[in-house]
């Protein structure tokens, strides 16, 4: 009797669902790496994570890793007040080690700091990590699983890519209802008896494994990771089944659960329509009995032990990317469909504030440096006192001699421990659209444009940005918003344009460049975004002539290059060039070809 009930549908949109990750994971954390509570932190996630603790052994360590926690928490380090007392550096463990055999619960990772997150990928790939600070130098054991509570809203956040893609399973809580809510799940001997069985499993069919490789790449993963998690979970499938051996049936639903929420592309239609004799002469070859004989060949048909091949005409590839389809709702197919046609570029410029700057006084603290104190800045009191508690016992043992009268204790701290605050603060942004305001189509790039500039300043405060617009056509090129954060201000110095005209795209490109030089002197991040179609038909000069002109577009755009400065081509060509990818490479731009033009997606590249 089957003891965990899986019915088809979305990836993880029932509880059931939920309840057979809970118990998958529970079997061991570490090999499937983590899970993903996708949505807002509420009732659900917290019935979720109480019935997965109640799935693990009560021994089991559960941790919580604070958003901005620092290496001396997450790694550990010098025990300070011990140390100073016994005169001799003493290790503390840290977050990581102490979830070593357990869970770390990562609240809000769309919001974690790169490095945080670097060091918690680094632990999860090799069950340990090598402690080196403060004098110290240690291997300890951290082998755990991640709970990621992703609350993005909004494709500008998103938790750190490593993490996500070592999180084999993902449960979307905004789409489960507390109607659903039970406690129909297996027990803790179950998960016990298949965390002894789940090594020992094997597969039915070895061109189940080549079936798996087929899937995930045809959903566009290029990872090796998300198809060792469909055989992971095949494997735990079965054996909270109580089977030795996993089956089409297993293989299916784990590349339901893995690969269906991690989907970036969708597969293409190769499957070939047979003509229509060949049924006819099939029928006329096999004539099948309507109903099994044998009670061998009724229980074959078990879907849940079912080993037959699969239908003539259908591999078990297919098989396996057609229930994945089938698992993906309506809207996620949608949103794969537009980002094949209109793809956002990887390295795309965000939004955001720009490039951090070293402070001594203000921003972000970051790590301390050693060096003396001079006049403005700030010691670091808690790292000084580190640096110079595994001292304490020889420079007691030398300044006992020079002490006449005996006094209370202190610490000998001298100019060498000294540790300076640093901080980090942003540079703020500017966004400079490089518009070509010739030809036909010029009057919907200028439309789109002001679009983008209006939903990139909504955000200008926020995001520390400011926003300028280029614009040639014509002989020249001209800046038509100086950078700015007022809407009202480009409202109206952008109410009426001109289109039409020649492309003096080298012209456009200097504007920009020398634009963006004088934004990086005053301290900001410039950043170019060009909407143009690449074909320039007058040169720097201001006469007619294409083979002139692209020669002074290749030679403006190999200076902007050696700037660099962080650039994006969107191609607003109906039909992508080869010309317009040499124009983009030769500027060291990121590729994009936009042919259909709209302003949301133009101010999301900005």
């Amino acid at each position: 009797m089957r003891q965990v009930a899986t019915p088809k549908g979305k990836p993880c949109a029932t509880w059931p669902d939920a309840l057979l990750i809970a118990a998958i994971f529970a079997i061991d954390p570490h090999i499937f790496g983590g899970v993903v509570l996708r949505g807002r932190h509420g009732p659900l996630s917290d019935a979720w994570l109480e019935i997965l603790t109640d799935l693990l052994p009560e021994a089991t360590p559960i941790r919580r890793c604070p958003l901005h926690i620092g290496d001396d928490r997450l790694l550990g380090g010098l025990d300070l007040a011990t140390s100073l007392a016994l005169g001799r550096p003493v290790v503390q463990r840290g977050l990581l080690s102490e979830a070593d055999g357990g869970v770390l619960v990562l609240p809000m990772a769309e919001r974690m700091q790169a490095s945080t997150a670097s060091r918690i990928t680094s632990a999860l790939d090799s069950g340990q990590f090598q402690l080196e600070r403060d004098g110290l130098t240690s291997v300890l054991p951290a082998r755990f699983g991640v709970l990621l509570f992703d609350e993005s809203f909004g494709p500008e956040e998103a938790p750190p890519a490593a993490l996500l893609e070592r999180c084999s399973l993902c449960i979307d809580t905004d789409v489960l209802k507390f109607s659903d809510l039970s406690d129909d799940g297996p027990s803790l001997e179950l998960i016990l008896k298949a965390r002894v069985q789940c090594n020992q499993i094997t597969l039915s069919d070895p061109a189940l494994i080549d079936a798996i490789c087929d899937a995930v790449t045809a959903f566009g993963l290029e990872s090796a990771r998300p198809a060792l998690a469909c055989l992971n979970v095949a494997r735990a499938v079965t054996a909270l089944d109580g089977r030795s051996m996993a089956g089409l049936a297993d293989i299916t639903l784990a590349a339901r659960l893995v690969l269906a929420p991690q989907a970036l592309q969708l597969p293409q239609d190769t499957h070939e329509v047979q003509p229509q004799a060949e049924p006819e002469i099939q029928s006329e070859q096999e004539n099948p009995p309507a109903e099994p004989t044998n009670p061998d060949q009724a229980e074959a048909s078990d879907p849940q032990t079912d080993t037959t091949p699969p239908p003539e005409g259908q591999d078990l590839s297919e098989q396996l990317i057609e229930a994945v389809k089938s698992a993906l709702p309506s809207e996620v197919i949608a949103a794969l469909s537009t980002k094949a046609k209109c793809p956002t570029p990887r390295g795309a410029i965000g939004a955001g504030s720009g490039q951090h700057t070293k402070s001594p006084l203000r921003g972000r603290p970051i790590r301390s440096r050693a060096g003396t104190l001079k006049p403005g800045e700030r010691l670091n009191l808690i790292d000084t006192l580190r640096a110079a508690a595994p001292w304490q016992k020889i420079r007691k043992s030398t300044m006992k001699a020079s002490r006449s009268v005996a006094g209370p204790k202190r610490i000998e701290v001298r100019k060498s421990d000294f540790r300076i605050r640093c901080f980090a603060q942003p540079r703020e942004a500017t966004t400079i659209l490089v518009v070509d305001a010739s030809g036909s189509s010029a009057f919907q790039r200028l439309a789109e444009a002001k679009g983008a500039v209006e939903l990139l300043l909504a955000q200008a405060y926020v995001d520390r940005n400011r926003v300028a617009m280029v614009s040639f056509r014509n002989e020249g090129a001209q800046i038509l918003l100086p950078p700015t954060r007022s809407l009202a201000r480009a409202r109206r110095q952008l109410a009426d344009l001109a289109g039409g005209g020649g492309t003096p795209l080298a012209a456009g490109m200097d504007t920009a460049l020398t634009l963006a030089l004088s934004e990086k002197a005053k301290g900001r991040t410039p950043r170019l975004l060009f909407l143009t179609d690449g074909r320039a038909n007058i040169d720097r000069d201001g006469k007619a002539g294409r083979k002139t002109a692209m020669a002074h577009a290749f030679s403006a755009a190999r200076a902007i290059a050696h700037s660099g400065i962080a650039t994006i081509h969107l191609d607003t060509s109906p039909i992508p060039r080869p010309e317009a990818k040499d124009l983009a490479k030769a500027m060291g731009a990121t590729y994009a070809p936009l042919p259909y033009l709209n302003a949301q997606a133009i101010s999301a590249m900005g």
